[in-house]
């Protein structure tokens, strides 16, 4: 058969590993990006990212994420890069809100993902790292843990290459149909796959716009206590932090403490700088005080702004265009999005081939915001 022509524009993970995929279906495909791979305004940056199957009541993203957790491993191991460590991920269950954390453990049973179920006491013997008076349980997913998320775009960026494809520098947008352009021209292919993150949303104005909502994150990295281990990824998990809204990595390969309260923030994508605020500062060193007494005090060494999009039920987006029978929409959650792109990749690849069609979660049309035990993030 002839190899089709496709185009995927976006180089952050949906985009790459899409664009991976097809290219090793046998696919001639171009991988179009305004910045080189791996840039600072992607959602797909910053050192590292967290991966577990915490879902709460969701099994397909469960078993979405299990799966991809493989795939990491594989890449890993056929690249030779350190792109994932295993120091597991605790699920802190604030006590009398604890709907996600009671429907991820209902989950967890039946899909069959490894945990711990820990009490108050277990977790203060086991993880002292944590001040937790507030919190009824915890969860620990053992086989979930950090993707070193930079790496793992460059990583796929060379696999992708070595696979034969092309990576172009060069800016898409649409005109007043939402039809892609090139550089002011039309974009011509069998297939054009859309999957720009947070800048899908002004580029569909009509088709993404209204399905979506785009979210600032404020990261801040703390440096360990002199001469201590205790906050070193060997001894300390992920976490995630429902209570707080926050979530956090330990120290790796001497980043100090990563920790992130969500606090809901407006970005001007193209124009403002990707500068942490000061308010998210304090309400941050604030959550760590609470929550990690023995950083309280330590210097802040580093700090990520960046932007989510994210759709009112947390759902992907992997939909063909309803006027545009050649172009395929692909991302719409990269909130949780990271951890399955390989997977992602894969099902965009089939779907895009026309393979089979795509899954109702993921369709085009009107969303509605989910409940805590419903939705896969939580949120």
């Amino acid at each position: 058969m002839p190899r089709s022509n496709i185009y995927v524009v976006g180089g952050g993970i949906a985009g790459t590993m899409t664009a991976l995929s097809l290219q090793r279906r046998g696919e001639k495909v171009t991988l179009i990006d305004r910045w080189e791979p791996g840039h600072a305004r992607a959602a797909s940056t910053d050192y590292n990212r967290v991966i577990r199957a915490i879902s709460g009541r969701d099994e397909f993203y469960t078993r979405w994420a299990r799966e991809s957790r493989q795939r990491w491993l594989e890449l890993q191991s056929e690249s030779g890069q350190n792109l994932m460590y295993e120091c597991g991920a605790l699920i802190l269950a604030t006590k009398g809100h604890c709907d996600w954390e009671d429907a991820t453990e209902d989950t967890f049973n039946k899909v069959g993902v490894p945990y711990y179920k820990y009490s108050r006491d277990d977790v203060a013997a086991r993880f002292p790292q944590f001040r937790i008076p507030d919190i009824d349980y915890a969860l620990f997913e053992p086989e979930a843990g950090m993707l070193m998320a930079h790496r793992c775009m460059l990583t796929a960026i060379n696999l992708f290459k070595q696979a034969g494809g092309i990576v172009k520098r060069g800016r898409v947008t649409t005109d007043s149909s939402e039809k892609p352009m090139l550089d002011g021209k039309p974009l011509e292919a069998d297939v054009i796959i859309i999957a720009t993150g947070a800048w899908a949303a002004d580029m569909f104005p009509r088709t993404i716009k209204p399905i979506s909502s785009i979210v600032g994150i404020n990261v801040l990295y703390t440096s360990t206590p002199d001469g201590s281990e205790d906050f070193d990824m060997e001894r300390m998990p992920c976490w995630i932090d429902h209570g707080q809204g926050s979530f956090g990595l330990p120290s790796s390969e001497g980043s100090g403490v990563k920790a992130a309260v969500v606090i809901p923030d407006t970005i001007d994508l193209d124009n403002d700088e990707r500068l942490i605020r000061k308010e998210s500062l304090v309400r941050t060193r604030s959550y760590i005080r609470h929550r990690f007494p023995a950083l309280e005090g330590q210097k802040v060494v580093d700090s990520k702004f960046n932007q989510v999009i994210l759709t009112p039920d947390t759902h992907f987006i992997i939909d063909w265009h309803p006027e545009h029978d050649n172009v395929l929409i692909a991302g719409g959650c990269s909130g949780h999005l990271f951890k399955h792109g390989p997977v992602f990749g894969e099902f965009a690849a089939g779907v895009a081939s026309r393979d089979y069609a795509t899954a109702d979660r993921f369709k085009l049309g009107a969303r509605k915001k989910l409940s805590p035990k419903e939705s896969p993030s939580g949120r």
